[in-house]
C-alpha cells in the first residue's frame, strides 16, 4: 500500500508555560476563531542509534491519537529564511500497522538515510494539544494553531531515562496563504513567542548534546541561508551554514556545488527505487556534476580520496545510465514508429523494438535495484558526505574562490575546442561519431564547472552554462540517434519479410538524417558562442 502525501507548511515556536493565547482573529484576513478542541497524543518516534534521521533533520513516528492516528514520515524541510521563515516539509503517512514495524511504504524514502541499519525507538512523546481553528471571511479554513504541552522520554536511557516537559506553538497552514504567518507571528509574539530553538519535538528531546540537537540549533528550527546552487534543486540542507559568496576560498565553491548535488543524490534514491519518472535521470545528472567540479579543482585536494570518490560516482553513473539510455531510446523509437503511416510491417517492427528496448531496460533497472541495496552504495554515500563536512583538502591550497573558477572555466573551454578541432581531423563514420561523442562529453563538463562558477561570477558564468547546454543538447540528439541506428541494425537483421524490412530501412534513414541535422545544429551553435567560449572566458 502506498503512502499518502502532503505538503505542511509551518512555524515553531517556544512559549512560557503562563503565556495565553492571543486574539488570533484580530489580525489582517483572520473574520474569526473556531471553538478550540484538544486531543492527547502519544507518538513512539524511530531512529537509528547514531540519530542519523534526526540529524538530516527527518523524523519517522508512530502516533495514536488526533485525527491523523498512523505513521508518519517527514522529510528533510524545503525553504525558509534562516530561522523565520516557515518550514516546507513533505509528509508521508501509512496506516497504523503494528507498532513495531515500519512500513514499507515509508522505509523505501528512508534506506539512503538509514544504510543499511534498522530504525528502532528512541523517543516517546506525549502531548495535550489544543488546536485553535483561523477562519477566513469567506468561511475557508486558512490555519490551524497549535498549543502543544509535551512530556518526552528518550528510551534509549532506560526506564529511569528523566522525563522532559516543554510547551511550543505551531502555526500550520490548511488553505490560507504563507502571508498569514506574518500578522498572525506580530500577535504570537506580543504574548511571548519565540522562534523555536529546534526543528522539531525529536530533536528537542535528543538534546543540544547530539549530533541531532547540534544540528538543529545551528539551523534554528529552518533551512539555512544560502538560497540554490546552480545545477540544484534547491539549497543544502544538509550542510547548514554553507555559503559562497564573491570573496568565498575556492574549497568552500566547491563544497557548496557539491553539497547541492549530494542533496539531489538523496533525494532521488527512493524515486528511483520506485522507478518515477526522470528520478534515474536526476540522479545521474548530480553523480556527474560532482565529478566534472572534482576533476576541475583536483589541484586543491589530496589525490587518494577524489580519485576514489570519482570512480565510485563513475560505478553509480554507469549503473544510472543504462536504464536511462533504454527508456529514452524506447521512447524515441515509439514516437519514430508511431508517426509512420499505418501498413505492414509496422506491428513486427512495434513489437521487436518494444521487446528489444523493454528487455534491456529490465534488467539494467535489476542491476542497479542491486547496487541500490548494496554496502558499496552505501560506503558511497557515507564518502560523499564526508567529503562536503571535512573536505580533504591540501593545506597549500587556500585560493581565492572568483580566481580559482575564473581559471576552472578557462581550461575546461579549452578542453571543449581542442575537441571541435579534433572533428575536422577525424575520418567520417565511426572515428566522426566518436569526435562528437567527446565534444558532447566536453561541453556538459563545461557546463557544471560553469555552473559551479556562478556561485561567484554571476551572469557571464551563467551564459557560458547556457553555451555549453546547447552544444550538448544538439549533440544529446546525435547520440541518441547513433544508438537507435545500431540497435536497428542489429533488430532488422532477425526479420527477411520485405514490409518489415522496409520499415527498418525508413528508421534507419531517419537516424541518419537526424544525424546530419544535428552535425548541422552543432557547427551553428559553435559557430554562435565562438567568441563567447575563446580566451579568458569569464
Amino acid at each position: 500500500m502506498e503512502a499518502s502525501r502532503g505538503l505542511e507548511i509551518e512555524k515553531k515556536y517556544d512559549v512560557d508555560t503562563a503565556a495565553g493565547v492571543p486574539a488570533l482573529e484580530q489580525a489582517p484576513g483572520v473574520a474569526r476563531t473556531g471553538k478550540p478542541h484538544t486531543d492527547l497524543l502519544e507518538a513512539v518516534y524511530f531512529d537509528t542509534p547514531k540519530h542519523g534521521l534526526a540529524a538530516r533533520r527527518i523524523t519517522l513516528r508512530r502516533r495514536t491519537g488526533g485525527k491523523d492516528a498512523g505513521w508518519h514520515l517527514k522529510l528533510p524541510p524545503q525553504a525558509a529564511a534562516a530561522g523565520e521563515g516557515p518550514q516546507h516539509r513533505t509528509e508521508l503517512h501509512a496506516p497504523l500497522g503494528r507498532p513495531d514495524v515500519v512500513p514499507d511504504s515509508l522505509l523505501t524514502h528512508l534506506h539512503a538515510y538509514l544504510r543499511g541499519t534498522v530504525p528502532a525507538p528512541v523517543v516517546r512523546l506525549e502531548t495535550r494539544r489544543t488546536t485553535y481553528p483561523l477562519y477566513g471571511e469567506d468561511g475557508v479554513h486558512l490555519a490551524d494553531l497549535a498549543d502543544d504541552h509535551v512530556t518526552a522520554v528518550r528510551l534509549e536511557d532506560g526506564p529511569d531515562a528523566p522525563r522532559q516537559e516543554w510547551r511550543e506553538w505551531e502555526l500550520e497552514l490548511v488553505h490560507g496563504d504563507p502571508g498569514l504567518f506574518g500578522p498572525v507571528e506580530e500577535l504570537l509574539t506580543a504574548a511571548g513567542a519565540r522562534h523555536a530553538g529546534h526543528a522539531s519535538k525529536l530533536a528537542r528531546a535528543l538534546g543540544s548534546g547530539t549530533k541531532a540537537g547540534k544540528r538543529s540549533a545551528a539551523a534554528g528550527g529552518a533551512v539555512p541561508a544560502g538560497g540554490e546552487a546552480p545545477g540544484s534543486a534547491g539549497g543544502s540542507e544538509s550542510s547548514p551554514g554553507l555559503l559562497a559568496g564573491k570573496r568565498a576560498p575556492a574549497a568552500a565553491v566547491v563544497t557548496v556545488y557539491v553539497a547541492a548535488q549530494i542533496d539531489q543524490i538523496l533525494a532521488s534514491d527512493a524515486d528511483v527505487r520506485n522507478e518515477e519518472p526522470d528520478a534515474v535521470h536526476a540522479m545521474r545528472s548530480a553523480t556527474r556534476r560532482i565529478r566534472s567540479v572534482l576533476a576541475a579543482y583536483s589541484r586543491l585536494y589530496r589525490a587518494s580520496p577524489v580519485r576514489k570518490l570519482r570512480s565510485e560516482l563513475k560505478w553509480l553513473g554507469q549503473l544510472l545510465g543504462q536504464p536511462r539510455d533504454a527508456e529514452v531510446l524506447g521512447k524515441q523509437l515509439r514516437e519514430q514508429l508511431g508517426a509512420l503511416p499505418p501498413g505492414e510491417g509496422i506491428a513486427a517492427a512495434t513489437a521487436s523494438v518494444e521487446q528489444r528496448t523493454g528487455s534491456d531496460y529490465d534488467a539494467a533497472y535489476r542491476l542497479l535495484r542491486e547496487a541500490l541495496e548494496s554496502a558499496r552504495y552505501f560506503r558511497l554515500l557515507d564518502k560523499l558526505e564526508d567529503f562536503r563536512d571535512n573536505p580533504p583538502v591540501r593545506a597549500e591550497a587556500v585560493t581565492p574562490g572568483r580566481r580559482a573558477a575564473a581559471k576552472a572555466v578557462d581550461k575546461a573551454a579549452k578542453r571543449l575546442r581542442r575537441s571541435h578541432k579534433a572533428i575536422k581531423r577525424a575520418r567520417r563514420g565511426r572515428e566522426e561519431e566518436l569526435a562528437l561523442h567527446r565534444v558532447r562529453k566536453d561541453a556538459k563538463r563545461l557546463r557544471h564547472v560553469a555552473e559551479a562558477a556562478a556561485l561567484v561570477h554571476g551572469k557571464r558564468a551563467g551564459k557560458v552554462v547556457k553555451a555549453a547546454h546547447r552544444q550538448q543538447k544538439i549533440l544529446g540528439r546525435f547520440q541518441d540517434a547513433v544508438v537507435a541506428r545500431d540497435l536497428l541494425a542489429a533488430v532488422a537483421a532477425d526479420f527477411s519479410d520485405p514490409a518489415t524490412a522496409a520499415i527498418y530501412a525508413e528508421l534507419l534513414n531517419q537516424q541518419e538524417e537526424r544525424m546530419l541535422a544535428a552535425k548541422a545544429g552543432s557547427r551553428k551553435a559553435w559557430k554562435k558562442s565562438r567568441d563567447l567560449l575563446g580566451h579568458g572566458v569569464i
